[in-house]
């Protein structure tokens, strides 16, 4: 039987009529008098006792508790706990005299004061050219950046040329602090599913301890019996299919858990971007951005390796951004179905 918490009038109610009780003759109903204000205050500290009881109930189960509670019960139950933010890296290309040295340590900074530093001592080759690895200075998805993009030494290196430019596959693998929502996930999975020992539960679980990994899926038999595969992706980065040192990652976090008799691969999806073509109603940028951010959403909770993405949950998804009126929904046309490994993208929107 669920306790029902009185609110305030209620006890303050409650106390007047006890003091009336014991009280024979008394009117503790009388605006100034001491029982009526005794009353008061005794039934507001009894509110307030009721109101921290209630909140520590919610503490008490996984699925309620609260950011500084739900860390105490990952500790718990995750050996790893809460998956903390993780630095964006990379190579870079530097070009200078040949035979000059680059300290390890020295500091390259991105045009938006993003700062980064050198994992090695680095010496330009005879071509005048040097590939360097870098990791971002602070932890964060933000660091991440693309193939190409520029960065220029903090403090000018004789004989070093003062700017610098990111190779493929671009500067990866930064990922900001698991979020509640996140790690509240992964902790009821943990509890309801408990490793067995190499289950396909249990590769999904490995996976999504690395940072930044958001999603995952099993393969079953990608090479035949005694193989499996695990597909994940990272929603939290700008492009959300992981790259090559991305699934490095994952696959050398996995071999260093798995059972030593299963043949393992990690792999990324491949995407299948999906064109829109919408005449929406009305078509204001805010109503756009609404609709955008709405199907990007769906993406996020139905898209999966091999799964089907329904038409009509397409269009509810639109239907239910925000300010949106009325639409109609060209393309696509028919529901978007996905072979084994492929998996359906957000591929922009093109508004008729």
């Amino acid at each position: 039987m669920s306790l029902n918490r009185p609110t305030l009038p209620e006890l303050v109610e409650a106390q007047l009529t006890e003091f009336e009780a014991r009280l024979p003759g008394a009117d503790a109903r009388l605006r100034h008098s001491n029982l009526n204000v005794l009353g008061r205050v005794q039934a507001g500290g009894l509110h307030q006792m009721y109101g921290y009881l209630s909140w520590l109930s919610l503490q008490l189960f996984p699925d309620t508790c609260d950011a500084e509670f739900l860390d105490r019960w990952a500790s718990i139950w995750l050996v790893e706990g809460r998956k903390p933010a993780a630095l964006a890296q990379g190579t870079i290309r530097l070009s200078g005299t040949s035979d000059t040295v680059i300290p390890q340590g020295s500091a390259l900074t991105r045009a938006d004061n993003r700062e980064y530093l050198t994992l090695a001592d680095a010496v330009v080759g005879a071509g005048g050219n040097v590939e360097v690895a870098v990791a971002a200075r602070e932890a964060g998805a933000a660091a991440n950046a693309d193939a190409g993009i520029a960065l220029t030494l903090t403090t000018p290196i004789a004989g070093l040329n003062g700017s610098a430019v990111v190779l493929a596959p671009g500067l990866t693998q930064g990922s900001d602090v698991e979020p509640d929502s996140a790690l509240r996930q992964r902790l009821i999975a943990r509890i309801q599913r408990p490793p067995q020992g190499g289950a396909a539960s249990d590769y999904v679980a490995w996976a999504l301890e690395v940072p930044g990994v958001t999603r995952a899926w099993t393969v079953d038999r990608p090479f035949g019996l005694g193989s499996i595969g695990v597909v994940f992706v990272r929603d939290g980065d700008t492009d959300p299919i992981p790259d090559a040192n991305e699934v490095a990652a994952v696959q050398a976090h996995i071999d260093n858990l798995r059972p030593v008799t299963a043949e393992f691969v990690a792999q990324a999806p491949t995407p299948k971007p999906v064109a829109y073509t919408i005449r929406l109603v009305p078509g204001t940028p805010a109503v756009r951005e609404a609709v955008i951010a709405s199907l990007k959403d769906l993406h996020a909770r139905e898209a999966a390796p091999g799964a089907t993405l329904l038409r009509s949950h397409i269009t509810e998804a639109i239907s239910l951004a925000s300010g949106e009126t009325d639409h109609t929904l060209v393309s696509p046309a028919a529901d978007v179905t996905t072979e084994r490994l492929e998996m359906a993208i957000f591929g922009g929107v093109t508004w008729q």
